[in-house]
């Protein structure tokens, strides 16, 4: 395979995930074995307590402004998603040419959350910390209620991208709704939207979402 090294992908990981989920890590031995750079940060640094949205972004920013010249593909699961479609919004450097977005929670703001119930947003706000579980780290661990706070300034409905984007969304997923990601994606004729018969993670479909993604990338 020849190698192109003025292709670059960056990848987010989801909420309570880190860069040595399955997913990233598939995209990273193929982008090894393109000669592509691959960058997939570590959004629970520098502390996961104090995750909030715009500190993502930031991140993504500064990740995408140290890769070299040439196109970006940004990639996002779930959360990751959610940021990688507002941070596309905000480049003004032309560098983002593609999305691929997996399971994309684009209702994480506002309202969002809905498994906590209006009761357990209250009890977070109250206590001003709340325990998740967090599957890179198997273990619970608390985030501040300032996320909840941030993200509500994020709305993905009112996004307007010009990049062609590719969603991945599992018919079966219980985390992010399917009929919110068919709604934010009608009406926008850059955007693909591919079903599977799968779940949240869409372990099942990992290798399709791999090769469209990268195929729609490299031509």
């Amino acid at each position: 395979m020849t190698t192109d090294h003025s292709r670059h992908v960056v990848y987010l990981h989801g909420f309570a995930s880190s860069p040595a989920s399955g997913k990233a890590q598939r995209f990273r031995q193929e982008c090894e074995a393109r000669g592509w750079s691959f960058a997939c940060p570590d959004l629970n640094l520098p502390a996961f307590e104090t995750l909030t949205i715009t500190r993502m972004l930031d991140q993504t920013r500064d990740v995408i402004d140290a890769t070299g010249e040439g196109p970006v593909l940004l990639v996002g699961s779930s959360l990751g998603g959610f940021v990688a479609a507002h941070a596309a919004a905000r480049d003004t450097t032309g560098r983002v040419a593609r999305l691929a977005l997996m399971a994309p929670a684009f209702d994480f703001g506002g309202n969002r959350l809905r498994q906590l119930g209006p009761a357990g947003v209250d009890e977070w706000r109250r206590d001003g910390s709340i325990e998740f579980f967090h599957y890179a780290d198997n273990r619970p661990r608390r985030v501040w209620f300032r996320l909840y706070e941030d993200a509500a300034q994020y709305d993905a409905f009112a996004l307007r991208l010009t990049q062609p984007v590719h969603i991945f969304q599992g018919r079966r997923d219980d985390t992010v709704l399917p009929e919110t990601v068919a709604a934010w994606a009608s009406g926008r004729p850059n955007v693909d939207l591919h079903w599977y018969d799968d779940g949240h993670q869409l372990a099942e479909s990992v290798e399709d979402i791999l090769s469209v993604s990268i195929s729609r990338f490299a031509s």
